[in-house]
């Protein structure tokens, strides 16, 4: 398959897709990639993570959600978000012949995502990318009711300067979600994998860090 942008119906909308194979792989699962509640399916961010994926050995899908391309900021009811990303999914994936099926993405997508997943939407695994736990200066309104009914496995990144993701209550949720949940810790990353000069670190080395994680995680 070759790159390709299509349209699909969900629902009363229509939605326009962006299917990029793997750069080092045939036959590679498919990812479907949701954008977070500020970005969309071509921001910065969205653009490096899909050509990071790809070269992970993923096919990546990605899409903008309807509030997105009707230019409206405020996203979507969740049941319709989690609605949009089955039917691209389900769309994609018989479309491309693919046999293997990944689905998640950034913040608000990789949220809508898991709570597909924990519903019981057939999917392979779930990669979430700076998972939201809670609204940011409000630790105590937690989104993690729904992650214990997700039974494939789970890779979740956040940073350790994440504003939406505070460590010690992630690392309280992971352990009593189950042994299908990995969690990985990028050092010095904020909510948007940005770190800051002083850390010692780049943008580009906690993608190169993700690469590397997410390589070994397809691997196991």
């Amino acid at each position: 398959m070759t790159a390709q942008d299509f349209t699909i119906a969900a629902g009363a909308d229509r939605i326009t897709v962006r299917y990029e194979p793997a750069t080092t792989a045939t036959g590679a699962p498919l990812f479907v990639l949701a954008h977070g509640a500020g970005g969309h399916m071509s921001d910065r961010g969205m653009n490096a993570l899909a050509a990071l994926l790809r070269d992970c050995g993923l096919d990546v899908a990605r899409f903008d959600f309807p509030y997105r391309a009707r230019g409206s900021r405020r996203p979507d009811p969740m049941p319709r978000l989690a609605e949009c990303i089955a039917a691209v999914a389900t769309t994609v994936a018989a479309d491309v012949g693919a046999t293997r099926l990944i689905i998640g993405g950034r913040s608000m997508g990789g949220r809508a995502a898991s709570m597909l997943a924990a519903d019981g939407f057939a999917c392979d695994r779930l990669l979430l990318l700076a998972y939201p736990l809670h609204p940011a200066g409000e630790p105590a309104k937690l989104r993690d009711a729904h992650l214990s009914g997700i039974a494939v496995p789970v890779l979740c990144f956040n940073g350790t300067r994440d504003s939406l993701c505070r460590r010690d209550l992630m690392d309280a949720v992971v352990a009593r979600v189950g042994g299908n949940f990995r969690m990985h810790w990028l050092e010095g990353a904020d909510h948007s994998f940005h770190v800051t000069q002083s850390s010692g670190r780049t943008d580009a080395d906690v993608l190169d860090e993700i690469g590397t994680a997410t390589r070994a995680w397809l691997a196991d």
